[in-house]
């Protein structure tokens, strides 16, 4: 798989370690950051290229780094056909977490609703929240966890989807 792989200054001391476990897995990596840590730069410069990179298909993924993930995201979501998720670590849902009321305590569960529910092709992680190893983790249950196909949850991102 193709992943666009991007980061501001605060992601960037990971982001070396993050290229070589994605090639390790056998993905092919298109990195859209900065080539020397900057640490005064913009997010925005660095997240809107990684996501339209997915936005048009040239990578079929996309995997975002910076403080808190939330601006980063946010500047993902603005482009059309992206759905971006934020991660801040591992933790266990106290409800239930479907429809049919099933209890999961999996505490990596909310990376694989982003893909079965909402169809995220970019995901988001929180460098000053989130450990290099959480990171891994998170990003290997998230690539490994297929799009839904529901019914109701494609009808929820085709209304994502439309223009206002």
């Amino acid at each position: 798989m193709k992943i666009a792989l991007t980061t501001d200054h605060a992601g960037f001391n990971d982001i070396e370690e993050l290229k070589s476990f994605l090639s390790e897995l056998g993905h092919e990596i298109e990195y859209f950051g900065p080539k020397q840590l900057i640490p005064g730069d913009d997010y925005p410069d660095y997240m809107f290229p990684a996501a339209k990179a997915v936005a048009s298909g040239d990578c079929q993924v996309g995997i975002i780094l910076g403080g808190s993930g939330q601006g980063e995201a946010m500047a993902a979501n603005r482009v059309k056909g992206v759905r971006c998720a934020v991660f801040y670590g591992p933790h266990a849902p106290i409800t239930a977490v479907d429809a049919e009321g099933d209890q999961v305590h999996d505490e990596y569960e909310i990376l694989r609703l982003t893909r079965e529910h909402n169809l995220a092709n970019v995901l988001s992680l929180a460098g000053r929240f989130v450990s290099l190893g959480e990171m891994k983790r998170a990003i290997t249950v998230w690539l490994d966890t297929p799009l839904g196909d529901v019914e109701r949850h494609l009808r929820r991102i085709h209304k994502l989807d439309q223009d206002l």
